[in-house]
């Protein structure tokens, strides 16, 4: 079953289209990724999924509904902390559950109790760490037991234990029926996810799984070497036609070439640098590869 289906929606912004022809479908049970640099357009593609924002053109559907009569079947967490923090934790799970006329005290309890809040009930929200307040943007997101939730960088910033113990959360969250719609630029999320889309300049520009989308670049083909970084050597590489990305991890170098640049061309000007032969090993591509390479032109564009 199809739990969010959106369909060729665009949004513009006086003469900025932010979002231009997206078309995304999400299956029940699903966690699905949205990645894209910043200002890529995924903030404002999960605000027209939820209704806060309305798209131009194009149609939405949530839970097979349009979005006027879903808005009790989903749940939203905002990229920046939504709370109120002149409020204890209580009162905040309570007011975002009198909303949808959930006055459940064992329900709203069992929340408090999963996400550790409950020795935090009392305390005002704006006193909690970074990871709590998370947690308890969850609570008040699933208090009226959503179908549907959206999460907007719902780990920005937090520690990587805090953000494993939340992926866990997602995962249960995702065994027990609910559909997940995650927006990320951590490539290690996007592993995580069942179904990935890029965005880039607010257009689709890859979707697939984990696995599949690896294979976006068609017939471009990855080298690495273990090589320290050169910035002669970095100039020299982009340069060169078919050049799609030069990327570097520590001392690990990564090409990712179009079929006109042969490995011995690229032997030749490493060679040329550094005054030694490296030989280039064809490495698989990863996420990161991929979704550097599609996105590239809008990360290397001045803010």
């Amino acid at each position: 079953m199809k739990m969010i289906k959106a369909v060729n929606i665009t949004k513009r912004f006086d003469r900025l289209t932010a979002v231009n022809n997206v078309s995304l479908q999400v299956d029940k049970g699903q966690i699905f990724g949205l990645l894209g640099p910043n200002a890529a357009g995924k903030t404002t593609v999960i605000r027209m999924l939820c209704g806060i924002i309305e798209c131009d053109e194009g149609e939405i559907s949530l839970n097979d509904k349009n979005i006027k009569k879903a808005k009790t079947d989903f749940g939203y967490v905002a990229q920046h902390f939504g709370q109120y923090e002149d409020l204890s934790v209580r009162e905040n799970l309570q007011f975002y559950a009198q909303m949808y006329n959930v006055t459940d005290e064992q329900r709203l309890q069992s929340l408090l109790d999963r996400y550790e809040l409950t020795k935090f009930r009392d305390n005002l929200a704006g006193t909690l760490s970074g990871g709590y307040k998370r947690r308890l943007a969850l609570a008040c997101a699933l208090a009226h037991e959503p179908e549907i939730l959206f999460l907007d960088e719902p780990t920005a910033g937090i520690d990587p234990l805090t953000r494993k113990l939340l992926w866990d959360d997602f995962y249960r969250l995702s065994t027990e029926g609910k559909t997940l719609f995650v927006t990320t630029h951590y490539m290690e999320e996007a592993q995580r996810c069942h179904q990935l889309a890029f965005l880039s300049a607010g257009e689709k520009v890859a979707e697939g799984t984990p696995e599949t989308i690896k294979h976006a670049l068609n017939n471009a083909i990855v080298y690495s070497t273990n090589i320290p970084y050169l910035p002669k050597l970095r100039d020299a590489l982009i340069q060169m036609k078919g050049m799609m990305l030069v990327n570097q991890f520590g001392n690990e170098l990564r090409l990712v070439v179009t079929s006109q640049i042969t490995q011995t061309e690229l032997e030749s000007i490493i060679h040329s640098v550094t005054g030694k032969p490296v030989p280039l090993q064809v490495s698989e591509p990863n996420l990161e590869d991929v979704f550097i390479a599609l996105t590239q032109k809008e990360i290397d564009s001045p803010c």
